[in-house]
């Protein structure tokens, strides 16, 4: 389908590209995070909110889990079904990463972006990305950050786009953070047993 009307992933969201549910074990990224169970927890590019609804189902009762994503046919989905299922504490809500979050500040325990980052290298903005992730996530709190390993792979983005976790930590240790984890060996399966993505999380 077009950009302006989405793509259908498994459970019927509209969603601006590819569906990452279909070869990310995301269940496995949110327990490499060692989540105590009661966090402010964000999905930052959420698309179709399978990762949003897989934390849900992980956390505790009384957590916070905003789903953000710039894309409304994916937030008005995403509302839609929280709503049906009566889940009261997952807020899907609109806004641009790299511009304008609709939180203020110091709200958010840990937020997690699966291959969403370079996007910001694409469209030049990663400073801006950063600058308000900080802005919204709590002192210690962290973000998380998946992406595609930087190297040809034949899909996903170019490589002239993908940027390696040393290149994303003097990235975000411009805006103060600090890498504090760093997994190789997540995403899919390639030739030679490597694997497609990283995951390096960086604490406030």
């Amino acid at each position: 389908m077009s950009d302006k009307t989405g793509s259908v992933p498994s459970n019927g969201h509209r969603i601006r590209g590819r569906s990452s549910e279909s070869f990310i074990d995301a269940l496995e990224v949110l327990s490499r995070l060692n989540l105590k169970g009661d966090e402010v927890f964000m999905d930052a590019g959420c698309g179709d909110g399978h990762v949003a609804l897989l934390a849900h189902e992980l956390l505790d009762d009384d957590a916070v889990i905003y789903a953000l994503d710039s894309f409304e046919p994916s937030i008005e989905d995403l509302e839609n079904h929280v709503k049906a299922k009566g889940i009261t504490n997952i807020i899907p809500i609109q806004g641009d990463i790299a511009g304008d979050i609709p939180l203020t500040d110091d709200m958010v325990d840990v937020c997690l972006l699966i291959n969403v980052f370079h996007h910001f290298v694409a469209q030049e903005n990663t400073d801006e990305a950063i600058s308000e992730l900080k802005r919204i996530i709590k002192p210690g709190g962290r973000v998380a950050v998946m992406d595609y390993k930087k190297m040809d792979t034949g899909y996903g983005p170019p490589l002239k786009y993908k940027r390696s976790p040393e290149e994303l930590q003097e990235m975000f240790t411009r805006h103060g953070f600090k890498m504090v984890q760093l997994d190789t060996e997540v995403g899919e399966d390639l030739e030679g047993g490597v694997k497609s993505h990283y995951l390096v999380v960086f604490q406030r």
